[in-house]
């Protein structure tokens, strides 16, 4: 499998309120920056979409090394959230829908075509991919 290591960022003007999404794919020297933009969102959504955007970006299966600085994002995968709302049939541990289901559906079966490892950054701190995800993310706001 190719090694892939992508970056992402959303952002929200207003929670809900015009959203943003920015994605950086690095392969082998190479830079792909891909973003985009919704009128009515919220951060979370914009979150879900850079991940699933930048994954769906790629080709053919690859183990990609994720960096995110959404803590929802990440510690569904890390804390196993994610298994248990698939087994439970996308409820909580409360017994509710999960929320964004859609977007966790997608990103679910994405992470069945691609061996993602996801790794949380700190945002808006001095990681340069993180950084620019964000002015992507912000940028796609407008």
């Amino acid at each position: 499998m190719e090694k892939v290591i992508i970056y992402t960022d959303g952002a929200c003007s207003g929670n809900p309120g015009p959203g943003g999404w920015g994605t950086i794919l690095m392969y082998q020297g190479n830079k792909k920056e891909i973003s985009g933009g919704e009128k009515d969102t919220t951060n979370n959504v914009m979150e879900l979409t850079a991940v699933i955007e930048g994954l769906k970006a790629l080709k053919y299966p690859c183990e990609v090394e994720l960096y995110s600085d959404s803590a929802y994002v990440v510690n569904a995968f890390d804390k196993g959230w994610i298994y248990n709302w698939v087994k439970n049939n996308w409820k909580t541990a409360g017994k509710d829908p999960v929320k964004n289901q859609e977007l966790w559906q997608q990103l679910y079966a994405l992470t069945k075509t691609h061996k993602v490892k996801f790794h949380k950054v700190k945002g808006h701190s001095d990681n340069e991919y993180n950084n620019r995800c964000d002015e992507l993310a912000r940028n796609a706001i407008k």
